[in-house]
């Protein structure tokens, strides 16, 4: 008989250890992923019935927030106006796990499940409250946000406005946009028609044209090129390069032309500051040649190539809102690093991308961490977090930055005069790549940073798949972003 009840006792004691095991990796181990599940309706009407924090702009005006209703899920999430900031907001949905934007970043925040706020949670749960999220206060500025998605309009494109000195993000515009409260609807049928719609092709207006799109940058990346040149202490404003109406690609038959005859030099020499002005394909497919792909890649490294860029967010917080990562070809032959240099071949980059080279040139070749977040609140209004500007990397010398300013001045006020505004020096790189079947559309963007002198605000705008020349396409858009933020 003892034999028989140590047997048992020994089972019992097992299955109490097989329970014990899997209840922890359920509880710990598990437990993301099953609270993350779809098919945990437990989790949803949790996840719904909270009370989620507001996301601010910067002036206070609400872009997200929850509204009482009267529904198994007691409250539904609200956009004001919501296409405006759908590429800063994302989406909070019924039946689609928020993927995107601060919804995605900041989701433990704003659902209040952070370990941030473990004693608000306990008070709630004391006094018999409801648990409230926290908010989210932006760098967006309103204003500036609604002059870029107004010129933007019906185009395809992104406009992205950094503070020069912080890295704040001040607008970040994506279109053609969407509207979050289709998504945030608690019918779920509407809701899945919505994002089924919504999501299909790839054109999706969920898309963040300004991160997560790639472009050929076109000539806009003459301005990395030129950055590499100026260190190597070899090259001044006023060095002469080889131009030339025409190049031939290295070991090709491909003429390379130029657009304008400016561009071309005075027998075949012209000066560095000349060929930015002018943005002489011939003279940087040359000097991206005679530098090496490994200088103007180095450089195109600093500024941020090649890595994915965190704009808001950790794993603690929820699902980090990044930057598709910018490319440079990685050991080209010289004829694709004529091309690559010129912004053309397989040179690619967000528009995020190249704010931040705008925003380095601007800031003595300081490149800022890009953020979107100023500070967090706890519903009773203490500060949880906030932002302080951080240094990703000294890319290039004051010295070079100063020459480079010089050069972009020279953009607006020699070859594109209608991008000047009156008492306000502006430097700029205007971009025209060529895309498409035999090269039949264009990307058109602009750089830029204002006042040159005393720079605030950089700005980066692309218009896709557009038929006129970036200073035309994207050039005014700039100009418009610049006079809204130095007018405030």
């Amino acid at each position: 008989m003892n034999k028989y009840l140590r047997q048992l006792f020994t089972a019992v004691v097992a299955l109490f250890v097989i329970l014990g095991l899997s209840s922890t990796i359920i509880m710990a181990v598990r437990a993301n992923a099953l609270n993350n599940d779809p098919r945990n309706a437990r989790s949803l009407y949790h996840q719904l019935g909270a009370y989620r924090g507001a996301i601010l702009a910067s002036d206070g005006t609400v872009m997200a927030k929850s509204e009482p209703v009267n529904d198994a899920f007691k409250y539904l999430r609200t956009y004001s106006n919501g296409p405006l900031y759908a590429p800063v907001t994302g989406f909070f949905s019924i039946n689609q796990t928020a993927d995107r934007g601060l919804e995605a970043s900041r989701s433990m925040l704003l659902n209040g499940e952070a370990d941030s706020l473990i004693w608000q949670r306990a008070k709630a749960m004391l006094t018999g409250t409801t648990n409230q999220g926290a908010s989210i206060e932006t760098s967006i500025d309103p204003k500036l946000q609604q002059v870029a998605y107004d010129q933007l309009g019906t185009r395809d494109g992104a406009a992205v406005a950094i503070e020069v000195n912080t890295g704040r993000i001040l607008a970040m515009v994506s279109t053609p946009s969407y509207d979050p409260n289709k998504l945030a609807t608690h019918d779920t049928k509407a809701a899945s028609q919505a994002y089924n719609e919504l999501s299909a092709g790839q054109n999706s207006p969920l898309i963040n044209r300004a991160t997560s799109q790639l472009y050929p940058p076109g000539s806009t990346f003459k301005t990395i090129v030129a950055s590499a040149a100026l260190e190597t202490g070899d090259y001044q404003t006023d060095t002469k390069i080889p131009a030339g109406a025409s190049y031939t690609l290295p070991g090709t038959a491909t003429q390379l032309p130029n657009d304008e005859a400016q561009a071309d030099g005075v027998n075949g020499q012209i000066s560095l500051q000349e060929a930015v002005a002018w943005s002489s394909n011939t003279a940087f497919a040359q000097l991206g040649v005679k530098l090496g792909a490994s200088k103007v890649s180095d450089m195109a490294t600093k500024l941020g190539f090649g890595s994915t860029i965190t704009i808001d967010g950790t794993e603690s917080t929820g699902t980090p809102m990044t930057a598709t990562a910018s490319t440079f070809p990685s050991d080209p032959t010289d004829d694709k690093l004529a091309l690559a240099s010129i912004g053309q071949g397989d040179t690619t980059a967000t528009p995020l991308q190249m704010a931040m080279v705008a925003q380095a040139i601007a800031n003595n070749g300081k490149l800022m961490q890009p953020t979107l977040v100023d500070r967090v609140r706890a519903a009773d209004l203490t500060v949880l977090s906030q932002t302080k500007p951080q240094t990703m990397a000294n890319a290039f010398s004051k010295d070079s930055a100063d020459k480079l300013t010089t050069m972009m001045e020279s953009v607006v006020s020699e070859a594109n005069p209608q991008l000047a505004i009156d008492g306000i020096k502006v430097a700029a790189k205007t971009g025209t790549a060529q895309i498409g079947i035999d090269n039949s559309a264009i990307d058109g963007w602009v750089i830029g940073f204002a006042p040159a002198d005393d720079p605030q605000i950089a700005v980066a705008v692309l218009v896709h798949n557009t038929d006129v020349h970036g200073s035309l396409a994207a050039g005014p858009i700039m100009r418009a972003m610049m006079q809204e933020a130095l007018q405030q």
